[in-house]
C-alpha cells in the first residue's frame, strides 16, 4: 500500500489547473500519476516515491461550472530542492483529463522549514522577553521587600475586641481608624504603625475603638466609595472622632500607594467641617485642593488704617458727649458711613442696643472698656466675616480690632488654647459648642461664623452670631 502521508514535509509544490470539462478528484489524480510514469525513470517515479515515503498524499482542490473543472494541486515532498523542483515541471506536462484537455500551471514551490523557522524566532522572541520580565530583582528591591514583610508581620491585635491593630497603638498620642485589616496591613507596610480596624462591622463599633478615639487624637481613614460614607457615619454617631481622611475617588484605603496615603493624611478634615460638606466626594475633594493650593491671605489692617486716618482728620477739640445719652456709633470712613447711616448699635450685625449700657452706669470701667465695647470692632468682625467667605481659614483679633493671627480652621482649636488676650474671632466655617466652651474658657467675646450647630444652652457672657441667623 502506498504511504499516503509524510513525517517529515519540506517542500510543497502548488499548482492550478483548468480543464475543458466536468471531471472528478479521482480523474485528476489518476492523470497526473499516467502522464508522468516512466516519463523521468525509475528514482523520480511518482508511484515508487509515494511508496518509498518521498512524497505524500496528492490534494486536489475543485471547483466546477459551466462545464469546466479548475481548482488547485497540493503535492508535499521530502525530496531535495532540485528533484522537487523536478516533478512540479512534470506536474506541468499533464496536457489530458480524460477526454478533455487540461492546463497545469505550478505557481511556487514553498519551503515549508522557513515558515516554521519564522515560528520559531516569534516564539523565541516571547520567551527571552517573558524571562527578562521576570527576571531576578535587585538588591534594593530584596531589600524593601523583606523589610515590608517585616513589618506585615508586625501586626497585632488589641483590646478585648481582639481587633486588628499596629504595633504602635498603644503607645502613639494620635489613631488612625480604618476599616479592616488590610488596610491597617498596607499602612503597616508605609511605615504607620498606630493605625487600628474596625473590623467590618459598621453597624456595632467596638467599645474599644470609641475608648481610643476618646483618649487619643482621632482620624477616621476610610475609602474613597459609598462604604467609606457609610462606615463614617456610623463611627461619627458614636465616638470622637477629631478629623477625616479619604481615599481617591473609587480606590479603596489597602490599595493606596505610599504617596497616595501621606497626600490622604495631610489633607485631612476637621470633622466640624466634614459635616458642613457632607461626605460627598466631590466636597471633600474640594476642601482638600484649597488646603493644597490657598495661600494665606495678607493681613487685614485696613480697619486700623482708617481708624488713624479718622484721627487725623479729626478737630483737635471735641464735644463731650452728653453722660445721660447713649453713646453715638463713631464714624470710621466714609465706607462705614454708606454702610451704616445711622448711629444706632442696633444696625450692627451681631450687636443689640442692650449690649451696651449708658456711660453713667459704668463709671470708671467705662474709660477703659470703651474701646472694646465700640460698635464699630463688631462692624468690622462683619466685614472680615464677608472678606473670609469661601476660604475656610478664620481670624482672631484683640480688643481694638486688629488681626493677631489668621489661620486655617482645622488648626483653630489649638490656636486658641496656645493663645491668650483674643478678644474676637470670625472663621468661615460652622460655630459648634466646643469651640464656644474654649472660648469662654480664654475670655473671647465674640465669634462670628457662617453657621452655628444646636446649642445645648444660652451663653450670655458671649456674643455668637451667623451669617445666615444672626445673633443667637
Amino acid at each position: 500500500m502506498a504511504k499516503t502521508y509524510l513525517e517529515i514535509v519540506k517542500y510543497m509544490v502548488e499548482a492550478k489547473f483548468n480543464i475543458e470539462g466536468l471531471v472528478d478528484k479521482p480523474d485528476i489524480i489518476g492523470a497526473v500519476f499516467g502522464q508522468t510514469e516512466g516519463l523521468l525513470g525509475s528514482d523520480l517515479d511518482l508511484r515508487e516515491l509515494q511508496k518509498n515515503g518521498k512524497i505524500g498524499r496528492i490534494e486536489i482542490d475543485v471547483q466546477q461550472s459551466s462545464n469546466r473543472t479548475a481548482g488547485k494541486l497540493f503535492l508535499p515532498a521530502s525530496l531535495d530542492k532540485v528533484e522537487t523542483c523536478i516533478l512540479a515541471a512534470a506536474v506541468e506536462s499533464v496536457d489530458r483529463v480524460g477526454p478533455y484537455e487540461a492546463q497545469f500551471s505550478v505557481d511556487k514551490v514553498e519551503d515549508t522549514r522557513s515558515e516554521k523557522r519564522r515560528k520559531i524566532l516569534v516564539r523565541a522572541k516571547e520567551l527571552v522577553k517573558k524571562m527578562l520580565d521576570t527576571g531576578m530583582p535587585d538588591s534594593k528591591e530584596l531589600s524593601e521587600l523583606v523589610q515590608s514583610d517585616v513589618r506585615a508581620s508586625e501586626i497585632t491585635t488589641y483590646g478585648p475586641e481582639q481587633l486588628s491593630a499596629g504595633p504602635d497603638i498603644a503607645a502613639s498620642e494620635e489613631v488612625i481608624i480604618v476599616e479592616g485589616r488590610a488596610d491597617v496591613l498596607n499602612l503597616l507596610k508605609n511605615d504607620i504603625g498606630y493605625s487600628i480596624a474596625v473590623g467590618g462591622a459598621a453597624s456595632t463599633i467596638p467599645k474599644t475603638l470609641i475608648d481610643l478615639a476618646t483618649q487619643k487624637e482621632a482620624t477616621l481613614f476610610v475609602d474613597g466609595d459609598r462604604g467609606g460614607d457609610m462606615i463614617a457615619r456610623s463611627i461619627l454617631n458614636v465616638a470622637e472622632i477629631d478629623f477625616i481622611a479619604k481615599a481617591p475617588d473609587g480606590k479603596e484605603v489597602e490599595d493606596l500607594t505610599r504617596k497616595e496615603i501621606i497626600k490622604s493624611l495631610r489633607t485631612r478634615i476637621p470633622i466640624d467641617q466634614y459635616r458642613v460638606i457632607g461626605s460627598s466626594q466631590p466636597g471633600v475633594q474640594r476642601f482638600q485642593r484649597q488646603q493644597r493650593e490657598q495661600q494665606p491671605p495678607a493681613r487685614n489692617d485696613s480697619f486700623r488704617e482708617q481708624r488713624q486716618q479718622l484721627s487725623a482728620q479729626q478737630p483737635a477739640q471735641q464735644p463731650a458727649p452728653q453722660p445721660q445719652a447713649r453713646q453715638a456709633q463713631p464714624k470710621v470712613s466714609t465706607v462705614m458711613e454708606k454702610e451704616a447711616p445711622q448711629s444706632d448699635t442696633t444696625a450692627i450685625p451681631g450687636i443689640d442696643a442692650a449690649d451696651f449700657e449708658p456711660a453713667s452706669k459704668l463709671g470708671k470701667e467705662a474709660k477703659t472698656d470703651s474701646p472694646v465695647l465700640q460698635a464699630q470692632v463688631f462692624s468690622q468682625l462683619s466685614i472680615s466675616l464677608d472678606e473670609l467667605s469661601g476660604t475656610l481659614r478664620s481670624r482672631l483679633y484683640d480688643n481694638a480690632a486688629n488681626v493677631v493671627k489668621e489661620v486655617p480652621i482645622r488648626e483653630l482649636l489649638s490656636e486658641i488654647e496656645a493663645s491668650e488676650g483674643i478678644y474676637a474671632i470670625v472663621l468661615d466655617g460652622v460655630i459648634t459648642q466646643r469651640l464656644v466652651e474654649l472660648s469662654l474658657q480664654k475670655g473671647v467675646k465674640a465669634v462670628y461664623g457662617i453657621k452655628a450647630n444646636p446649642l445645648t444652652r444660652k451663653f450670655h457672657d458671649i456674643t455668637l452670631y451667623t451669617k445666615e441667623q444672626g445673633k443667637l
